[in-house]
């Protein structure tokens, strides 16, 4: 079977990976809706840029903080109940922003200790949760999967924080309730999975254990270029954090938010749908650096924008493109990665994707303090673009990637 051509239902039909799309499909529902109620709740109370930006920059902390050693424990723990425990978590901090909200206390910081917890529970879960997929399906299904697996999540993304706008007409204290019963339910889905892979080598935690997966996206110039580009582009891109206040200079309110958000979940979800029936198989590194230009100018669109229907294309445009790149660099990490460093090189993946999404949106809101928030998206747009022409000069061995799947699985020997 190796090399067949699946088509696009193929890995679909593997229960375990029925389970993790639905586990997925509801943490990820439940994170989108309460981020819109945790973006407008704070801008509510403070009205800063600043403070929308500080709630980006704790949840991305732990990420760094604890990364290497979460992808060693990825590489050493049942990774399924590692994400388990981490949905655990991120419910009991939903649970503890709907009592907050309920006392009615008016102060950001308690706020600010929650979003370093939620970000604890990631940077454990999410190398786990990325390490564990390859394990579900065949080697010759794992591309459909990622595109079965990003269509679950952009599914969830596209509809949390539409729902997650409308319920906080009821009051964020009934957002911050339904997200914690969805963590309840992506923990069960999660631990009725029951894909046993082969034991992993306990190793004694090292220096040299825990940087191995640093040392092998180093020395893979692929690896390091699909994950750096991708960190970039969204870094300097990233609007995310900077919606409630387009949203208020567009007099949409927090609805407003819900379908901003959702305009760009829904160009994911529309191009992930595309990729499960026809996935990227060749020109995988250019595809990946046009995707990422294309962001760029989208995201310079939506800076320029003053019309709320052309702003809600630029984000279904940026969603767009930026699911490509999304595509075929999970695709590439996993598959040009073996097994047993899959959480290491997972981990430090996710200190990428963290800083650009978590990271980036301090640094938009820090931007958009000192330049005004339609000149710094402005600016992240066209800095984007840039990034994608340097670094297909910076790595040509990412620009000359054609076969997205390597033609055999990794080979080295355990760090």
């Amino acid at each position: 079977m190796a090399g067949a051509r699946s088509d696009g239902w193929n890995a679909f039909r593997h229960r375990d990976l029925r389970l993790f799309c639905i586990a997925r499909f509801c943490a990820n529902l439940s994170s989108a809706m309460q981020n819109v109620a945790v973006g407008w709740f704070v801008y509510e109370l403070t009205h800063s840029a600043w403070d929308l930006g500080l709630t980006g920059l704790f949840t991305f902390l732990p990420m760094l903080v604890f990364a290497l050693i979460t992808g060693h424990v990825a590489d050493t723990y049942d990774r399924r109940l590692i994400v388990t425990v981490s949905n655990l978590l991120t419910a009991a901090v939903s649970a503890a922003l709907l009592i907050y909200s309920l006392l009615g206390y008016t102060s950001v910081n308690p706020i600010f200790v929650l979003m370093i917890l939620i970000g604890t529970g990631r940077a454990f879960g999410n190398p786990a949760y990325k390490a564990l997929l390859p394990n579900l399906v065949p080697r010759e299904d794992f591309a459909n999967a990622v595109a079965w697996s990003s269509s679950f999540e952009q599914f969830a993304n596209t509809a949390g924080p539409a729902i997650g706008g409308l319920l906080y007409f009821f009051g964020a204290q009934t957002v911050f309730g339904v997200a914690c019963a969805l963590y309840l339910v992506a923990s069960v889905a999660m631990f009725m999975i029951s894909a046993r892979p082969e034991p992993l080598k306990k190793e004694k935690p090292s220096f040299s254990t825990i940087t191995a997966g640093l040392r092998h996206i180093y020395a893979h110039k692929v690896l390091l270029g699909s994950i750096s580009l991708d960190m970039v582009a969204v870094c300097v891109g990233g609007v995310t954090a900077l919606l409630p206040i387009f949203s208020d200079a567009l007099n949409a309110g927090p609805w407003g938010v819900g379908f901003l958000r959702s305009a760009q979940a829904i160009g994911s979800l529309a191009m992930a749908s595309v990729l499960t029936r026809y996935p990227v198989r060749r020109g995988a590194g250019p595809k990946m650096m046009w995707a990422v230009a294309a962001y760029g100018a989208a995201i310079t669109t939506f800076g320029l924008s003053n019309n709320i229907v052309l702003s809600i294309f630029a984000l279904f445009m940026v969603g767009a493109s930026d699911q490509v790149s999304v595509f075929v660099r999970h695709t590439i990490v996993q598959t040009d990665t073996p097994d047993h460093m899959r959480g290491r090189v997972s981990a430090v993946n996710v200190i990428f994707v963290g800083a650009s999404g978590s990271l980036g949106e301090f640094e938009s809101g820090a931007l958009a303090t000192l330049i005004g928030p339609f000149y710094a998206v402005i600016f992240g747009g066209i800095a984007a673009m840039a990034f994608a022409g340097l670094w297909s000069q910076l790595f040509p061995a990412l620009r000359a990637r054609d076969n997205l799947l390597p033609p055999e699985p990794a080979k080295t020997k355990p760090a």
